[in-house]
């Protein structure tokens, strides 16, 4: 069984905690892990680009000039991709990026990528991270103390002073223990977790 230490806010080790080695120490599949992220890189993409074609820009019905005899280029209507106002060769259409994964596949990626931070040493445990105002100050001292970075925060219940008092740090950004992001855990070099958020983890993936 995995094992890890515990730390305080003020970056001291309190104790040890063992991890559920189905989550913690799962095999590595990088597929799925490439999977998951350009699904979720997809999921957001707006596709709305759109640009018209020679069919659908107006003008043009007729001949510009006829065939032969006047020193042109042939020309058979004045809204082809060469003209000014012409149509988009090729034209980008609005379109759904989306696909799907099933739910075993994101289970196993998400379980590849935690057991990763945990064999990098990049998975930190603390016992508590609670805020008793808005202040950025005082969570820089408590990544500072516990040296980090850039790191993803973890919580178990929503706790808006911790939220809002990660918010303004560039390199650093809170999610709830339920609504893990594959990609946010890769993007970030730390994962900074809360044993309540942790306990949340193993009772869903375990």
């Amino acid at each position: 069984m995995a094992n890890v230490s515990v730390f305080n806010m003020e970056g001291k080790e309190v104790g040890t905690m063992d991890l559920n080695d189905e989550i913690f120490a799962a095999p590595v599949n990088e597929h799925l892990v490439h999977m998951a992220v350009v699904l979720q890189l997809a999921n957001k993409r707006q596709g709305t680009q759109n640009a018209k074609t020679r069919s659908e820009v107006s003008g043009g019905g007729r001949k510009p000039w006829r065939q032969k005899g006047t020193g042109h280029a042939r020309q058979g209507s004045i809204r082809a991709p060469q003209w000014t106002g012409g149509g988009v060769v090729f034209a980008p259409k609005s379109r759904d990026y989306s696909f799907k994964m099933n739910k075993k596949e994101k289970v196993a990626a998400l379980k590849s990528v935690l057991t990763e931070k945990v064999n990098e040493k990049k998975f930190i445990v603390v016992d508590e991270l609670t805020m008793n105002e808005f202040k950025t100050k005082k969570m820089v001292e408590v990544l500072n103390n516990l040296k980090v970075n850039k790191a993803l925060i973890v919580v178990a219940e929503k706790d808006e002073k911790v939220i809002g008092s990660a918010k303004n740090i560039p390199t650093v950004a809170t999610t709830l223990s339920n609504s893990l992001s594959i990609y946010d855990i890769l993007k970030y070099d730390s994962v900074v977790i809360t044993k309540e958020a942790v306990a949340k983890i193993e009772e869903v993936y375990a």
